[in-house]
């Protein structure tokens, strides 16, 4: 465990970015790893079938990670202030309720699916083997549950290292079974391969939990029904989802409007997201760096670090986001070969064209990542919503007016303008709520 109320400002900010890093990228390569064996071995239509399960299975995924980051926040508070019974005793209501809410949306995944599909404008083949992939998804919400629970309490409390550990064997492990069961199976058996693998990853995370830290693990008498804890609890968690709901939402419906374009730019879509989803990792880690410091910090009453924390994750930001546009101005085509199905050239162009205008925006990307990690560590968790909001809605729209001029392009012109906006808008509140805290 560490605490974050005291000592080196800089260096407790890196020592918690880098294991988040690794650990985002290693979540991404979930999916990727999915796809790109899915292209090898089945084909074109099998690739462009488990982008569009990725966009649909990420708007559920992202509700459960994201109501976690809103627990994980309160407990980074309740540990700040050296508050054990209130941290054990949400730790035991956050299960509880947690476990209910993903068996809840397992139910709705598997109702809704195939008119969702319907709705994004599917191609009926790539259809067909996206809802086989998904049914196994959806089945296994409640491990992915587990394990971003478990590996939320550990962050918590500054311990980012051994849920990448965990996470790093996992994906060995989705590796592994990915080579197993595609070629028999198709895409179910890359969602069973992914399924089993996070199952692993939550099992070894809660051992590691129980067995290495037992005074964070809730006893018989934190299990109780405090209402005023799980009010505050629900709108934390319920919040920060909605958030992250809010993000996935407009990401499902630029995909409708990339799947209007027809397979071959869903193949395209498909190839870009996921080498984007990499660069973003960078952003992602810092933001929930700066929220766990910030929310350690801001329960310790330590409102000089608060500030300090921000500025310096901040800058921090602004250079991966330097380092990341560089990186996919010069590098998107050999990263792209790298993912796309074999000997499919035809969607290398518009994915690239994606890719380097995208690019061209991840300094406000990775500096509103911090602004929002800022405010959920405050406990201020509507901000990042209003503002999301406001991002996801403009994007929507221009993706909608500009794709059939300009093809994906015109999805990465929408995303940057909405990035742009949303920097602006949350910049402003930041510095009132600093202002406040110099008083």
């Amino acid at each position: 465990m560490s605490q974050l109320t005291q000592g080196n400002i800089g260096r407790q900010l890196i020592a918690l970015s880098v294991p988040l890093l690794a650990g985002n990228i290693l979540q991404q390569l979930y999916n990727t790893i999915d796809a790109v064996i899915v292209g090898r071995f089945v084909g074109d239509t099998a690739f462009a079938a488990v982008g569009v399960a990725g966009s649909v299975m990420n708007l559920f995924l992202f509700l459960i990670s994201g109501g976690c980051d809103g627990v994980g926040a309160l407990l980074s508070q309740f540990y700040g202030a050296d508050d054990g019974p209130s941290f054990r005793r949400d730790f035991y209501l956050s299960g509880l309720f947690g476990a209910g809410v993903s068996v809840m949306l397992t139910a709705l995944g598997l109702l809704v699916l195939s008119p969702l599909l319907a709705l994004l404008r599917t191609p009926e083949n790539v259809a067909a083997c996206a809802a086989d992939y998904l049914r196994i998804i959806f089945l296994g919400f409640p491990a992915a549950f587990a394990y971003h629970l478990a590996s939320g309490v550990l962050r918590a409390v500054g311990n980012t290292r051994a849920a990448l550990c965990f996470l790093a064997l996992s994906m060995g492990t989705n590796l592994i079974l990915d080579l197993a069961f595609v070629p028999s199976m198709g895409t179910a058996g890359a969602a069973l391969a992914t399924v089993l693998a996070q199952t692993l990853a939550a099992g070894l995370c809660a051992a590691y939990l129980r067995l290495r830290f037992p005074s964070l693990m809730f006893r018989r008498e934190d299990m109780v029904l405090d209402l005023p804890l799980l009010k505050r609890t629900a709108r934390f968690s319920s919040v920060t989802a909605l958030h992250m709901c809010n993000l996935y939402i407009g990401k499902l419906l630029v995909q409708g409007t990339v799947n209007s374009l027809g397979e071959e730019a869903i193949v395209a879509f498909t190839a870009a997201t996921r080498i984007e989803g990499f660069a973003n990792s960078f952003g992602d880690s810092g933001a929930a760096a700066v929220a766990v410091f910030t929310g350690q910090n801001t329960g310790a009453g330590q409102d000089g670090r608060v500030r300090e924390g921000f500025s310096r994750g901040e800058r921090l930001l602004f250079g991966f986001g330097l380092f990341m546009s560089l990186v996919m101005l010069l590098g998107a085509e050999p990263c792209l070969r790298l993912v796309l199905p074999k000997g499919n050239t035809a969607a290398l162009a518009p994915a690239m064209g994606y890719l380097r205008l995208v690019a061209c925006f991840y300094v406000f990307n990775f500096l509103g990542s911090g602004q929002a990690g800022y405010f959920r560590g405050r406990g201020l968790v509507s901000i990042p919503v209003i503002g999301a909001t406001g991002h996801i809605s403009l994007r929507v729209v221009l993706s909608f007016l500009l794709a059939p001029l300009m093809g994906l392009p015109a999805v990465a012109l929408a995303t940057g303008l909405g990035w742009i906006g949303v920097v602006t808008f949350w910049g402003i509140l930041v510095r009132r709520d600093r202002a406040r805290l110099s008083f």
